[in-house]
């Protein structure tokens, strides 16, 4: 099934869920199986600071939110966790933190290079920074750089992104290419004044910035935001056909398939939301290597709830999948 155009982005998008599940999911299913070697990929996560000076209207650390405790934690503290990772068995790596200014550059480049030592695969998430830097953690050993543009309306992104505008992080993204990282990025679903089209356009979006990884959930609301004012969650559906829309139209990436359910309360370990973005296409997950007392307060969304590697293998087995570490 060959997807080029917006209006064919639409056709799904508008579908009947019904005609989507039986008609597009097992199609975008198969192209997976056909490119890959239908096992589901896992990554060790790491948030190791949830301190941030953004004031992005929709994510739980905004630098405005009382509402959570905020930590850092050292380069000698994620070496050792990265180290816990290994024994798993997991190769590879999501460090993920808020633009903290107070988080020395120079201890990132630390952690960076003692974890590639190890052998990481390392995918890295830390906000804006110079080109020369993108170029200094590319040395260090970081492989992937997750830099999302969020919603590819700028109006929107200007909007929700009082911090930043939308010329600076795609300025950024940018960057983040040609300094020679693979590039992960990806939109929010269904936040409260989304479109079909808009959807349709991020899509066209992260095929043309030939993305890595699609790291794409939908919008949840968030403790302590503005936006949580303004609407429900993304739906749901909508989330899973654009999982589906991407697979069929790039083959090979990864995609988060740790998406919620029906139940907000079990968060993005969902075994429902899970299995049915197995089923769309989807094929990547992550394993929390942050301590429980930490992990709550890593709120860019409510009721995060990532769990461990047994959660993985019985999703694995549900999808007749194998898995990859």
């Amino acid at each position: 099934m060959n997807i080029t155009t917006k209006e064919q982005i639409l056709d799904i998008l508008q579908m009947p869920k019904e005609v989507y599940r039986q008609e597009i999911m097992p199609k975008a299913r198969q192209v997976y199986v056909e490119n890959n070697d239908n096992a589901v990929r896992v990554a060790a996560m790491l948030g190791y600071s949830n301190v941030c000076k953004n004031q992005c209207l929709y994510c739980g650390m905004r630098a405005g939110n009382t509402q959570i405790e905020r930590y850092r934690i050292e380069a000698k503290e994620i070496i050792a966790l990265g180290k816990n990772a290994w024994e798993l068995g997991l190769r590879r790596i999501f460090l993920i933190s808020g633009e903290d200014p107070l988080y020395r550059f120079e201890e990132i480049l630390a952690f960076v290079s003692a974890l590639n030592e190890m052998g990481f695969f390392i995918s890295l998430a830390a906000g804006e920074y110079h080109r020369q830097q993108y170029e200094e953690l590319k040395a260090a050993g970081v492989d992937e750089y997750v830099m999302k543009f969020e919603m590819s309306n700028e109006a929107e992104f200007n909007r929700l992104n009082p911090s930043t505008n939308f010329k600076k992080r795609m300025q950024a993204i940018e960057e983040v290419k040609q300094s020679g990282m693979h590039l992960a990025s990806g939109n929010i679903v269904g936040y409260p004044g989304q479109s079909l089209n808009d959807i349709a356009e991020d899509i066209l979006l992260m095929k043309k910035l030939n993305i890595s990884w699609a790291p794409v959930i939908p919008y949840l609301p968030a403790a302590g935001t503005p936006l949580a004012k303004e609407g429900a969650r993304g739906d749901l559906t909508t989330n899973l056909k654009e999982i589906s829309i991407l697979r069929l139209m790039m083959p090979a990436i990864n995609i988060t398939a740790a998406q919620p359910g029906e139940d907000m309360k079990k968060g993005l370990s969902d075994v429902e939301g899970n299995f049915n973005a197995l089923k769309a296409g989807a094929n990547l997950f992550f394993v929390d290597m942050l301590p429980a007392a930490m992990a709550k307060n890593f709120s860019v969304i409510d009721d995060r709830l990532i769990q461990g590697l047994e959660h993985v293998y019985k999703l694995a087995e549900m999808a007749e999948m194998q898995v990859k570490l």
